[in-house]
């Protein structure tokens, strides 16, 4: 299980940060104090941080049925990416829209 933390560490690491200085500055923190940052007197927003929260929730609960077996097919292929397999069926589906649209564009083409 170490294993996965370790990799899921690692994909959150921003770009241009390598895994070990993001660990090292993680660490920093973790071992001074950094209430002297926060002035109680002063209220924080989420504009003073540079961030912004989109208008709408960026996604949607769907409720969908599926038969039995193609849902084992995903849950398997799923399994094998070690991915879950409500994201493998996100993935799944952005690809067939993905392709859909390529061949759309394709036939405008001609």
């Amino acid at each position: 299980m170490k294993k996965k933390k370790e990799r899921d560490f690692q994909r959150s690491t921003p770009r241009g940060f390598s895994t070990s200085a993001t660990k090292r500055e993680i660490r920093v923190y973790d071992n001074n104090d950094t209430s002297t940052f926060i002035d109680r007197k002063r209220r924080m927003t989420l504009a003073d941080l540079n961030f912004e929260l989109p208008n709408e929730s960026p996604t949607k609960v769907l409720s969908l049925r599926l038969p039995t077996s193609l849902l084992n097919r995903i849950k398997a292929y799923a399994g094998e990416h070690d991915v879950p397999y409500s994201a493998m069926i996100k993935m799944l589906l952005v690809e067939g829209m993905e392709s859909k649209h390529r061949n759309v564009s394709r036939a405008g083409r001609r």
